[in-house]
C-alpha cells in the first residue's frame, strides 16, 4: 500500500492476528470531505435493499447504492445488485483510492446511515467474486460512528474504530476470513454517515 502517514488507532495493527488493516483518520482534508460528502448526498440514488435475515427477506436499515462498472455485479444477502453508473463525485474517488492504495476497483458499495438507529450487523466481505483476499477500501463522511472488528473464532479478539468524517480503513489479506465486522446502533444523537466501500469483482469467480 502507498498511503501517506498510515496510523494504527488503539493499536489497531497489532490488536488483531492475522488482519491487514490501515488506518487514516485524516486521509481528506476537512474541506474536501464536506464537499464529497454534500455531492454524494444529492448525485447517488439511494435504495432500500432487501437482504436475507434469519431465513427471510427484510428491508435493511439503512440506504444503500451498489455502483460500479458494468461487468460488476453482486451477489449479497441472497439478492443480485446490478450496479448503477458511477456518479462523478464517485468515479473521481475511485482514481483517488486506487492511486494511493495501488489497488484496482471496479464498485463501490454507498450505504447512507441516516441517524443512529441505521446500522450494520455481523459479516464479513467474503462473497465468492471478491476473491480470497479482498482488499476493501472504507472511507466514512459525515457523522463519526463506531466500528467493531471480532475474530470468527476467538470473539475476545476484538478492536474498536472511531470512523471519522474523511478517514479511510483499508482492509485486506486475511481480514475477511479471520474477522467480522459491524457498525451497531447507537442511542446518543448522531447526524447522518456515508460509508464507501471500494471493491474488485471479479466476475469469472461467480
Amino acid at each position: 500500500m502507498t498511503i501517506p502517514r498510515p496510523e494504527s488507532a488503539n493499536g489497531a495493527a497489532g490488536a488483531l492476528p492475522g488482519a491487514s488493516l490501515t488506518f487514516v483518520p485524516d486521509w481528506l482534508t476537512r474541506e474536501r470531505a464536506d464537499r464529497l460528502f454534500d455531492e454524494v448526498m444529492r448525485e447517488t440514488p439511494w435504495e432500500v435493499h432487501r437482504i436475507r435475515m434469519f431465513g427471510r427477506m427484510v428491508d435493511s436499515p439503512r440506504l444503500s447504492c451498489w455502483m460500479g462498472d458494468p461487468q460488476a455485479m453482486y451477489r449479497y444477502s441472497g439478492a443480485d445488485f446490478v450496479p448503477h453508473a458511477w456518479v462523478p463525485a464517485l468515479a473521481d474517488l475511485r482514481a483517488r483510492v486506487q492511486r494511493e492504495t495501488g489497488s484496482p476497483f471496479n464498485s463501490v458499495l454507498a450505504n447512507l446511515y441516516r441517524s443512529g438507529r441505521d446500522a450494520m450487523g455481523w459479516h464479513s466481505d467474503d462473497e465468492l467474486e471478491l476473491g480470497a483476499q479482498p482488499v476493501i477500501a472504507s472511507v466514512s463522511l459525515g457523522a463519526t460512528r463506531r466500528f467493531l472488528l471480532k475474530h470468527r473464532q476467538q470473539p475476545d479478539t476484538k478492536l474498536a474504530l472511531e470512523l471519522p468524517h474523511g478517514s479511510l480503513l483499508v482492509m485486506a489479506g486475511d481480514t475477511q476470513r479471520l474477522y467480522r465486522h459491524a457498525l451497531p446502533r447507537t442511542a446518543r444523537p448522531v447526524g447522518p454517515r456515508i460509508n464507501l466501500t471500494f471493491r474488485w469483482i471479479d466476475p469469472a469467480l461467480r
